[in-house]
């Protein structure tokens, strides 16, 4: 898989941007035909800011656009020394307190292929008691997440698949079990054929050998790639019902008080209403009324 548009999220704490430098380095390993866009994404926030009292909201939204413009010129440091005529680079900076939902908002509205991001331990007595923004990303983000230590990459090493060990659903198990076994098996045959090809070029079996073989492990293949991809697609189906009712109930939640139906309750929460032509006469008159929530495939 070749990615092609690379969200990084830059460390403010940071001299040295790691999570940058690697996905320069993954760039440059894929051997794209055609430029690779990488945008790094810095979170600003100062409390500071925030608390002042005697700061109008035009002078805050100053003294914000000020840091954001500050951190610009840093920004821009990185991307000159990693230019490369291979890589398109765009930065984005924005002003939030929260770093996991600045990242889950950048994803949503950009087409981003792969997020890459520094992670260190953590040891401290706080991480105990509240999630990492790591965690966060890992359950949550929709895209696949590259998480980045300070040491040296050893590329050699090939990623086989990437499992959901953290799924609170049922089905999140059975599904790893199953995409393992796949992948397995996908890299199996690979190197068979690996072996294969240097046992006919040495002579030790025949073309027609080689040929009845490659045929077979060549149908094989086929079909668990073709049963690989059916999985996945049915991974992302089932966690597009989770998100969805996900969203859902995080909607309604906002209005769990309201005693009346409004206007933009119900433009928030439901899709379409769709109400049937009436059967009947008198009592046994019956009118079928369809609704269709939002973020989720059910109706009433």
């Amino acid at each position: 898989m070749k990615f092609n548009n690379i969200l990084v999220v830059l460390n403010p704490d940071n001299e040295k941007q790691y999570a940058l430098a690697r996905a320069v380095r993954l760039v440059k390993e894929q051997q794209n035909e055609t430029k690779v866009k990488i945008t790094t994404l810095l979170s600003v926030y100062d409390l500071s800011y925030e608390m002042s009292a005697l700061l109008s909201s035009e002078e805050r939204s100053q003294m914000h656009k000020t840091a954001i413009e500050q951190q610009r010129q840093a920004v821009q440091f990185y991307l000159d020394k990693y230019a490369d005529p291979e890589i398109e680079f765009e930065s984005h900076i924005v002003w939030s307190s929260n770093e996991a939902d600045a990242i889950r908002e950048e994803v949503e509205k950009n087409q981003y292929d792969l997020v890459v991001k520094y992670t260190k331990d953590e040891e401290s007595f706080t991480s105990l008691i509240f999630t990492p923004v790591d965690w966060q990303l890992l359950r949550k983000c929709p895209i696949p997440v590259l998480m980045v230590r300070d040491g040296d990459w050893k590329h050699q090493r090939r990623i086989l698949v990437a499992v959901n060990v953290s799924g609170e659903q049922e089905y999140q198990d059975e599904f790893n079990q199953e995409l393992v076994s796949l992948e397995k098996r996908i890299d199996e045959i690979d190197s068979i054929f690996t072996k294969l090809i240097e046992q006919n070029a040495l002579g030790k079996i025949t073309d027609e050998r080689f040929s009845k073989m490659s045929m077979n492990y060549e149908t094989e293949q086929a079909e668990v790639v073709q049963s690989y991809r059916e999985l996945k697609s049915k991974i992302k189906s089932e966690e597009e019902k989770v998100q969805g009712t996900d969203r859902f109930l995080e909607t309604i939640s906002k209005y769990k008080d309201v005693t009346e139906l409004n206007r933009s309750m119900l433009c928030e929460l439901i899709d379409s209403i769709y109400v049937y032509q009436a059967e009947g006469i008198g009592k046994e008159r019956t009118q079928k009324v369809e609704i269709n929530y939002r973020f989720l495939a059910v109706s009433h």
